[in-house]
């Protein structure tokens, strides 16, 4: 049974035990009520203790069931709360480990709350795009004050119980516990067993107010923080109800603001892209039994900012690592690197002091890579050359022990060759990390032809430990994100060459809800990462046009940021963007400005650059160097800026229909362009990707 009762002397205690995480789906909330009503009129019962299965009070409704009929069959959650709160007994919630949406909104109505000290809990409902649905927004600034509520609603993060509980005047919880919980929550629902009136959060006002100016700023700053997303600013000015509308009608509004945002676009794009991340887990023929190897000890070959961004990354997961390069001033150039990324922690009281120095401890570099053979995990981090990393991958064949795994970070190079340099193939496989490495979440897992099942399952689990969101791709030039990346270029390269300005490009894709731009990326990025890889491609393919204005802008040193200009200015070494009076009278040797009213609409920009992410990925999928279509969608929304709340581009593509994304990419490319044969296929059939 998901929810089983007992009784503990005159104290019913109620437990949620459905794994994994005692999601409040339709069968249980039906024995939820069961049990509480059984004991409810009890005559043995003078209270009740509710909680969840060890380390989980609930991780709030079943996703799976919105916008099906048992998300809104009875009982629904909303229902239970009203049990709660007509309730002639009282009812202590009993939190232990994860407490989350509907789970902590069936909490806050409950007379009493206890937790143990670490035990988490948020209402994380805006990052699927809606709010809370069952009186979130309402009792929670009753509890810890309108402005604290305002911060965790919005943001959608997790804090402990510790930390909730120092907030001054809070009434969420009665009182913060080690060891056994329920223990605790039954000592507290006896002592308070015959107290009346019963305390209800929706009979309190809230303890502050939220000025105007103040709530001018927040909108400010969560329109700037969460671009295009309307939850957030829905969710706060539900909070801002709290203190000036009567509870049952503010319910009411927020009931129905949850309705409006659960059936919109933004929220099937987030939770399409919640379920894809879990989904990409899942390798279709690698058994989920696969036994893994040990890993222990890290190797890090390279301690430029990619092989510095790999070893914090480890670092922070707590294991330790060895960075090796050819010279004592490139580690401590890397040291340094490291140290600041961890002070700059220290700073924002991110890190104490004590964890930067632990894990700074965990940290040694060496100029021989002796040092490292040991290691059970080895991440090549070195410069994107192919005689370079051959190389390495030749000595590190010779000196690593028998077992370990040998990583390459290569963006673009062939995993296979880099393998066949080995007489160990099987324990090659790709890691590539996003710069900067220890804070983009994307990781791709590049299998090569001969990876082995174990290799492939622990770059998975080892991706996980590290924090990551893992896709496997299989190899091919760029992998799913770079190779999808150049088509996405060739078309904003085409919009340039029409008479268009990098501004121009970049406003409209960001206005789409891009975090930036191809030109504004490139800058960051650096252009002669992009020159390099032209570079190599145009000698292995001589037939290749060329980028003749990309080749012209690095010829002239413009390399974005670190040089202080590229397709845009950098005043003083800054980082904003200014448009370049140099580059236009570069671009106007190679091209006219475009007349006015000749220039595309924002709407026609976005298409013609999203609509080649979706023919590129098309042809990806239909190689199968992606799984799925999903597992695309997760590498743009992770680590290429694509909204999240519009799924990733194959989604899109499904939302916009094939065949309308096939007719504009046929009418905006050369006559004897030819759009990719899924892509065909798919919208023939009136089918989608997903």
């Amino acid at each position: 049974m998901p929810v089983t009762s007992r009784v503990d002397g005159n104290v019913a205690v109620v437990t949620i035990d459905h794994p994994p995480v005692n999601g409040l789906g339709h069968a249980v909330r039906i024995e939820l009520l069961r049990e509480l009503r059984r004991a409810l009129v009890s005559d043995a019962v003078r209270a009740v203790v509710v909680t969840g299965r060890e380390g989980c009070f609930s991780a709030g409704a079943d996703i799976t069931e919105f916008g099906t009929p048992r998300s809104t069959t009875a009982p629904t959650l909303a229902e239970i709360i009203g049990e709660i709160d007509a309730s002639t007994k009282p009812i202590v919630a009993a939190i232990d480990g994860t407490c989350l949406g509907g789970g902590l909104e069936l909490a806050l109505a409950m007379h009493y709350r206890v937790a143990t000290p670490s035990s988490t809990l948020a209402l994380p409902e805006v990052n699927l795009g809606f709010v809370p649905g069952s009186g979130g927004t309402q009792r929670l600034p009753r509890a810890i004050g309108m402005a604290a509520a305002a911060d965790l609603i919005t943001a959608g993060t997790s804090t402990t119980a510790d930390k909730l509980a120092d907030i001054p005047g809070q009434r969420l919880l009665e009182g913060v516990y080690d060891g056994d919980i329920v223990g605790h929550a039954v000592q507290v629902a006896a002592r308070i067993a015959d107290a009346r009136p019963l305390p209800r959060l929706r009979d309190l006002t809230p303890t502050d107010r939220i000025g105007d100016n103040q709530l001018t700023d927040m909108r400010a700053t969560l329109r700037t923080k969460h671009r295009g997303l309307e939850a957030p600013i829905a969710a706060l000015d539900l909070v801002t109800r709290s203190a000036t509308t009567p509870f049952d009608d503010a319910i009411a509004e927020e009931r129905a603001t949850f309705v409006r945002l659960v059936g919109g676009t933004q929220s099937a794009g987030l939770r399409h892209a919640f379920f894809a991340e879990r989904q990409a887990r899942k390798i279709p023929d690698l058994p989920e039994d696969t036994t893994t190897r040990p890993i222990g000890t890290i190797a890090v070959i390279g301690a430029g900012t990619m092989g510095c961004g790999i070893a914090v990354s480890f670092l922070d997961a707590g294991l330790p690592v060895t960075m090796i390069d050819t010279t004592r001033d490139a580690l401590e150039r890397g040291r340094r690197t490291i140290a600041a990324i961890f002070d700059s922690r220290v700073r924002k009281e991110t890190l104490t002091s004590s964890e930067k120095d632990t894990r700074l401890a965990r940290l040694r570099t060496s100029i021989d890579l002796h040092d490292g053979a040991n290691a059970d995990l080895v991440v090549e981090a070195v410069f994107e050359s192919w005689d370079v990393k051959r190389s390495v991958f030749s000595r590190l064949d010779a000196v690593m022990k028998p077992g370990a795994i040998l990583a390459t970070n290569t963006s673009t190079l062939d995993v296979d060759d880099l393998a066949d340099v080995t007489e160990r193939p099987q324990d090659v496989v790709g890691l590539h990390f996003f710069s900067p490495a220890h804070v983009m979440k994307l990781l791709e897992v590049v299998r090569a032809a001969r990876t082995a099942p174990d290799v492939l399952a622990t770059a998975m689990t080892t991706a996980r430990r590290l924090g990551k969101t893992a896709v496997v791709s299989g190899v091919c030039d760029g992998f799913i994100g770079n190779r999808m990346l150049q088509s996405y270029r060739d078309a904003a390269g085409r919009l340039l060459r029409s008479g268009l300005s990098p501004q121009d490009i970049d406003k409209a894709i960001e206005s789409f809800g891009f975090a930036m731009g191809p030109y504004r990326m490139g800058d960051l990025a650096g252009n002669d990462i992009g020159w390099a890889v032209r570079r190599r491609r145009y000698v292995e393919n001589p037939d290749m046009p060329h980028d003749t204005i990309s080749d012209t802008l690095c010829e002239m040193g413009r390399f974005g940021q670190k040089t202080g200009a590229g397709w845009y200015d950098y005043p003083s070494g800054g980082r904003d963007p200014v448009p370049s009076s140099v580059v236009e009278e570069m671009l106007s040797r190679f091209r006219p400005r475009i007349a006015e009213d000749e220039r595309p609409s924002d709407r026609q920009i976005v298409e013609r650059l999203v609509f080649a992410l979706i023919d590129e990925g098309a042809r990806i999928l239909d190689e199968g160097i992606a799984h799925r279509s999903s597992d695309i969608d997760v590498v743009y929304v992770s680590g290429y800026g694509f909204p999240r709340y519009r799924g990733g581009p194959m989604y899109y593509a499904d939302q916009v229909g094939l065949d309308r994304v096939l007719a504009e990419l046929i009418a905006d490319n050369p006559d004897d362009w030819q759009p990719a044969p899924l892509l065909v296929r798919l919208a023939k059939e009136g089918g989608t990707f997903g």
